[in-house]
């Protein structure tokens, strides 16, 4: 087969949720299935890495895709033209935008909808583009893989797609994350955490990923409790007015730590010496960091909301996200009750094993198959 994928997410230390999994799953798919060609679709010259094996043919497509309107511009006219000259068989778009315009069999990957639920904070031409564009790609794309049971109902209802024509294909962990020595969780204290125990946030900072309450919630718990910190890795994202009025109003903000973006190796070291990873978003997809912390043996306090019952299991503390109170009381908890961590620790233990990026790329080759043979049906 000649597969061209939309590769425009793989920047160079770069990588957020949706770049990794089209990291993770495009390395073992063009490894595993070497028997096809497959044209990597950039916006901008590619670094090296990134181009795996020798079946693969790095495309750069003009103008960078960046904004809505160069978004629109990109897939509808530099990427159908691609299709449509070089006779592709399959388009593959692991960030769900595909070009309306095309006949190509298209596999589009929707990782969630949280902007049709969840607005507030998305600057408007950006969830304009989506509230409007998403529901077409979604009618469109010949198969669509989504990455929780929830996702897929939630697609299903909110666009009136058949639910037959949506396959599940949960993230993985990237093997790197994993426990960390007793002398490497000192230095690490020491080297972020002023020596001092702390919880830790992992995300993209917007306003769904509710770092808001987390703080207020943690600014509760140091009343009872301040020897601790909470380290927060993660870049902001479009508007965090909200968090920088909780941190002005906060009693303890001086324990609140900013790290910004971390390289994974970095990550590793951060999460692997946290007490818990407090992830408590109203809304999530999926929840990698959920998954990387099993991975490391870290305790998780996780909201009960959408995916992430599903994706933790066992293995999370949940709380209520809206409620400040039931987020400071779970990190208390976490941080006075051994038995608990080491509970949480070995469900995580068991839960894990049903996330890695092998499964991800065999399920979604499979749908890559499906894609091709629903359109030899019609």
């Amino acid at each position: 087969m000649r597969i061209a994928i939309n590769t425009r997410l793989l920047l160079k230390n770069r990588l957020e949720g949706i770049g990794w999994y089209t990291y993770e799953t495009l390395k073992r798919i063009t490894a595993n299935h070497p028997e096809n060609e497959y044209f990597f679709l950039f916006d901008r010259k590619p670094d090296p890495s990134f181009i795996f094996s020798k079946n693969i043919t790095p495309v750069v497509l003009h103008p960078q895709a960046r904004h809505p309107i160069l978004w629109y511009l990109w897939f509808e006219f530099s990427v159908a033209r691609f299709l449509k000259k070089n006779k592709i068989d399959l388009f593959l778009s692991p960030d769900g935008y595909i070009p309306l315009k095309s006949n190509t069999p298209t596999l589009a990957v929707i990782h969630d909808i949280n902007f049709h639920h969840h607005p507030e904070g998305i600057p408007w031409q950006f969830r304009t583009y989506f509230n409007h564009f998403f529901p077409k790609f979604a009618r469109k794309a010949t198969r669509i893989v989504t990455v929780s049971e929830y996702s897929k109902n939630d697609i299903s209802a909110s666009y009136s797609i058949n639910p037959d024509k949506i396959d599940v294909t949960h993230n993985g962990a990237n093997t790197d994350y994993s426990p960390i020595t007793f002398e490497e969780k000192e230095a690490v204290k020491a080297k972020y955490s002023n020596d001092k125990p702390y919880f830790v946030f992992v995300g993209a900072l917007n306003p769904r990923k509710n770092v808001a309450r987390l703080l207020q919630a943690f600014d509760m718990f140091s009343l009872q409790s301040n020897e601790y910190n909470l380290v927060i890795v993660g870049e902001p994202m479009f508007l965090t007015k909200e968090i920088e009025h909780t941190l002005k109003n906060m009693r303890n903000r001086q324990s609140v730590i900013f790290t910004g973006r971390l390289k994974v190796d970095e990550l590793r070291m951060v999460l692997g010496a946290a007490t818990a990873l407090t992830f408590v978003p109203y809304f999530e997809g999926f929840g990698i960091p959920m998954v990387e912390a099993m991975n490391c043996h870290v305790p998780i306090i996780a909201s009960n909301r959408t995916s992430m019952p599903e994706v933790a299991g066992r293995a999370a503390y949940y709380v209520d996200p809206y409620n400040v109170d039931s987020i400071a009381k779970a990190m208390k908890l976490i941080a006075t009750d051994g038995q608990l961590r080491d509970a949480l620790i070995a469900e995580a233990n068991q839960r894990k094993k049903l996330f890695s990026w092998d499964n991800t790329a065999e399920k979604l080759y499979t749908s890559m198959l499906k894609t091709i043979k629903d359109t030899t049906k019609c």
